[in-house]
């Protein structure tokens, strides 16, 4: 993941990293990279089938050879999480200890760095916090990321990229999106590695392209995509012959099976369509490595 974010620096976009759940999420991931041909990040956290989401990366790695993509531990909590991450073949990690105080937060994260670069893989972590969606108008400026210690951060734990809180949250915001772009400006100044961007979804196109020229070279996106899927699966149901009637009983009486793939498969297409525009919306398109 360094190499992607470190040319998506010099070449002033951003990649997506987009968290995944099933199988046909991972594929949806490597099918938009290539229809785009841009790099994509597959974000998994620690409270999905990581093993298993991992050989699906291989699986379509092989399917899709000409996509660059990185496997990547969104929001690990523990130094376990870093480790079942790296027992797994992932290639980037990220120990979240935004939470703690400072020096516990440098504390924990060098220790996951010392781990992950020792086998090659690139680690990300936060400074400040970003919060709930629900609670933003509460805790928006509370987690924001303080300039004067950014900087120090990165020297003293070793990270390849740091993840920023400058007014983005995560899940469905509660509030209008106010992001504090001087804030994020002067940390692009301060900050010699890539900066990471949570909370992509819902943040609004124009919001997240001056975040981009202000120097973020990393966007997660999670809810916007699995909304998507749903919506897709939903629309699938209304468009075909009913599953259930008014009073909840199963009618169907077609291939249940053929059925559920049909569904799953339009959930998929839907959050692959969703991922291709934020791609664009990034300027990667047409940045995959050759």
């Amino acid at each position: 993941m360094r190499e992607l974010l470190v040319r998506a620096k010099d070449g002033k976009y951003a990649v997506a990293a987009a968290n995944v759940f099933t199988g046909r999420t991972v594929e949806a991931c490597f099918a938009a990279a290539s229809e785009m041909q841009a790099p994509v990040i597959i974000a998994c956290t620690p409270y999905v089938q990581m093993e298993e989401l991992a050989m699906a990366v291989r699986l379509y790695e092989k399917k899709y050879p000409e996509v660059t993509a990185a496997l990547h531990l969104d929001h690990g909590k523990e130094y376990e999480d870093v480790q079942r991450a790296l027992r797994c073949g992932f290639t980037s990690v990220m120990l979240d200890k935004s939470t703690l105080p400072y020096e516990e937060n440098v504390k924990a994260v060098r220790e996951a760095v010392r781990a992950a670069h020792a086998v090659g893989v690139t680690v990300e972590a936060e400074l400040g916090h970003v919060g709930k969606g629900a609670e933003y108008e509460e805790t928006r400026d509370s987690g924001l990321t303080r300039k004067e210690e950014a900087a120090g951060f990165v020297k003293e734990t070793g990270v390849d990229c740091l993840a920023v809180a400058v007014g983005t949250s995560h899940g469905v915001y509660r509030g209008k999106p106010l992001l504090n772009f001087e804030l994020l400006s002067e940390l692009s100044r301060e900050v010699s590695v890539p900066l990471v961007l949570h909370g992509g979804s819902n943040t609004g196109e124009e919001k997240l392209k001056k975040a981009i020229t202000l120097g973020i070279q990393k966007i997660n996106l999670s809810t916007d995509l699995s909304t998507e899927y749903l919506i897709g699966v939903r629309k699938f149901e209304e468009e075909n012959d009913p599953l259930f009637d008014n009073d909840g009983k199963l009618i169907y009486t077609g291939n249940r099976t053929v059925y559920a793939n049909q569904a799953l498969a339009a959930g998929a297409e839907a959050y692959k369509h969703i991922l291709k525009t934020y791609m664009k919306t990034f300027g990667s398109e047409g940045k995959a490595l050759e």
